[in-house]
């Protein structure tokens, strides 16, 4: 499988947020969001190939419970099905980040998944063959209704603007599958100055909902740079 990076810090999203975790990042995404903060395990996919038994080897080295495999997307390889057997026989905690496009028979203990909206779809005219692939591809609900029923989940929608709340509602009316306890609306955006901006309209608006809201503190914590 390709690893674009493997490195310890901590979980900056979601339920585990606070957590000192090792991050697998694979590398390779069958989408092309425009505010992608990973361009080097999408855009422009960068990294090694690495056997199953050597990204276990690198990781279980760490000496750390909670593991993280993220992307890109991980769900592209089907090596992820025996790295995540071997991790979580080795008595890891794993959580499996991923867009909810694909699926995959593996073992998790939390299954983290982020639907892409419309507002994520390539822009530009130059980006014309992915805007039709992403918008084709981006919305899997069988998918969905599988990963949700087969695992522990939190549910992340990125918002853009205020206009993307009502997208969010049609989606979980679609999806009741979806405890909207487990569901977070997460701003986008990839500096601290923005993030708080948006931060000031979502989280009431989440409140409403009765959703939760989701920083992203890795940002705070340490701006937008790799390996965080």
């Amino acid at each position: 499988m390709r690893i674009a990076e493997i490195f310890r810090s901590l979980q900056g999203e979601g339920f585990l947020t606070g957590t000192d975790s090792i991050f697998v990042r694979t590398s390779g995404c069958n989408l092309r969001c425009w505010f992608c903060d990973t361009p080097h395990a999408s855009w422009e996919p960068k990294g090694d190939d690495l056997s199953v038994h050597e990204v276990f080897r690198r990781v279980v080295s760490q000496a750390l419970e909670h593991v993280v495999v993220t992307g890109g997307e991980p769900m592209l390889y089907a090596e992820l099905i025996p790295l995540c057997d071997a991790l979580s026989q080795h008595g890891c905690h794993l959580t499996v980040e991923t867009a909810g496009t694909l699926y995959l028979p593996l073992r998790c203990d939390l299954m983290s998944i982020s639907p892409k909206l419309s507002n994520s779809l390539p822009r530009g005219d130059e980006h014309r063959r992915w805007q039709l692939r992403h918008a084709r591809t981006r919305h899997a609900p069988d998918v969905m209704r599988r990963l949700v029923a087969e695992h522990a989940y939190q549910v992340k929608f990125v918002v853009d603007q205020p206009e993307d709340l009502g997208e969010i509602d049609r989606y979980l009316e679609e999806l009741p599958e979806i405890d909207r306890d487990c569901v977070m609306l997460m701003p986008q955006g990839t500096d601290v100055v923005g993030l708080r901006e948006t931060q000031a309209w979502l989280e009431p608006l989440a409140r409403e909902r009765g959703l939760r809201y989701c920083p992203r503190r890795q940002v705070e914590w340490f701006g937008l740079v790799r390996g965080t």
